[in-house]
């Protein structure tokens, strides 16, 4: 039998105009999904008009102003909802979703759901609940006395994954599946007797205790910082603005 990170897998990112999931928009989106280890990769890309400004700094990290948007970008309620339908589909088909540091883009996608559409990610993901797979919190726990970051450009580092164009959403997807991929060989005797939706049920844990652990550092070195514990998705709620 094939283990899953053998199988067909999808995987979905955004770029965005700015770091905090709670108030930030979506400007670019990427859903890939790849049958086979080493076949062409499917991607479905969305470009959005946030209908906000776009700052120079987020700007010149994805390289889409806020004039290229507005030129080019879709609607955002009109994006969005194609992207939680996209998103619901492959739910449906049993497909596990890589998710790269999950608690943001899935947590962003919700607020841009609830801002436009009035639901929330789980209300649009259908009969088949998402089943995510989080390269950051899979490798964190795994090797979890590596030294070192564990961004994805350092994740693509540390597993020899190609990264050819970092902050585009369609590569950066792509990019995060194919780490997961490595990380299901390097770790075979742990993970390969477990299915996606154990896997994600673990991750819930994994990524509290290291929200604890990260919390507990900020205390000791006198930072108020708050660390959310929950995955793949934040729970709290804000109004939408």
């Amino acid at each position: 039998m094939t283990v899953w990170y053998e199988g067909p897998l999808a995987a979905f990112d955004t770029e965005t105009t700015g770091v905090d999931p709670e108030r930030d928009r979506i400007v670019s989106a990427a859903l890939v999904v790849q049958d086979a280890p080493g076949e062409p990769v499917r991607a479905v890309r969305w470009l959005v008009d946030p209908g906000v400004p776009v700052p120079e700094r987020a700007a010149a990290v994805h390289g889409l102003t806020g004039e290229h948007l507005r030129e080019h970008g879709r609607r955002p309620a009109e994006a969005l909802g194609e992207i939680a339908a996209a998103l619901a589909e492959r739910a449906a088909e049993g497909l596990p979703l890589v998710v790269m540091n999950a608690p943001f883009d899935l947590t962003l996608l919700d607020r841009e759901l609830r801002r436009h559409h009035g639901a929330s990610l789980s209300d649009t993901a259908g009969s088949g609940p998402l089943c995510v797979l989080d390269p950051r919190v899979l490798d964190k726990h795994l090797d979890r006395y590596r030294k070192g970051r564990r961004t994805l450009a350092a994740l693509c580092g540390h597993y020899g994954v190609e990264l050819a164009e970092a902050h585009d959403a369609a590569a950066d997807a792509t990019a995060a599946l194919e780490v997961v991929r490595e990380v299901g060989r390097r770790h075979s005797r742990r993970l390969s007797s477990l299915s996606p939706a154990e896997l994600h049920t673990l991750q819930s844990v994994w990524h509290a205790a290291q929200a604890r652990g990260l919390q507990a550092w900020f205390a000791r070195n006198g930072s108020d910082e708050v660390v959310d514990p929950a995955w793949p998705l934040r729970t709290e709620v804000p109004a939408a603005v």
